[in-house]
């Protein structure tokens, strides 16, 4: 990734799975309204396009991008392209993917869960990667791989993240967090909304 990348400066991300439209333009602007303008909508079946097409409307009016998530093949990378995502996301590595996010200039962001993995990511060129499931990995997995072999890592901790543990992630080692029931959770909403304000 160049030093545009979408992720830089991000501490916070959004993930919108299984909404209908009209759900997930309201939670888009509840992510915008506590500060979280790295928006993603999982696109992992077909019918889920409507809701990122409508997420990335929501998004534009507002002067920020959203990106699409769970992107496993090239012909969703082209799709993304045409409905203007700002950014993709995978579940895995696939060079595949990576390569053909590159050919159409829509920043890519592989998942990880083995320092085999994260090599690769970085041998493809990638600066940013998810490390997935992260609650599963746990706080030290983070600790060892960004303070061990990979200290200039840049790694979104996704996968079971809420307001209540993004902490341990992020102190952990993780840049940034990416949670998704949370945003449907009230109790947690100041919580997210001082971590966005204190962490940036």
């Amino acid at each position: 990734m160049t030093p545009s990348s979408p992720f830089r400066d991000h501490t916070v991300m959004a993930v919108l799975r299984n909404h209908s439209v009209a759900e997930t333009v309201r939670l888009t602007h509840a992510a915008l309204d506590l500060g979280i303008s790295l928006i993603e909508v999982p696109i992992q079946t077909p019918d889920a396009v409507p809701a990122l097409e409508a997420a990335i409307a929501a998004a534009r009016e507002r002067g920020v991008g959203c990106g699409a998530g769970t992107v496993t093949t090239r012909e969703q990378v082209d799709l993304c392209a045409r409905v203007g995502a700002s950014f993709t996301v995978a579940p895995g590595l696939d060079r595949g993917v990576v390569e053909r996010s590159r050919e159409v200039g829509v920043p890519h962001l592989p998942g990880v869960a083995t320092a085999s993995e994260i090599q690769a990511a970085i041998a493809g060129g990638s600066e940013w990667v998810k490390a997935f499931p992260a609650t599963v990995l746990t706080p030290a997995w983070f600790a060892a791989m960004t303070t061990g072999p990979f200290p200039r890592l840049n790694v979104v901790a996704s996968g079971g993240i809420s307001a209540r543990n993004a902490d341990a992630f992020l102190s952990a080692g993780a840049t940034a967090v990416a949670v998704g029931s949370a945003l449907e959770d009230p109790s947690q909403f100041e919580k997210l909304s001082q971590l966005v304000a204190s962490r940036g």
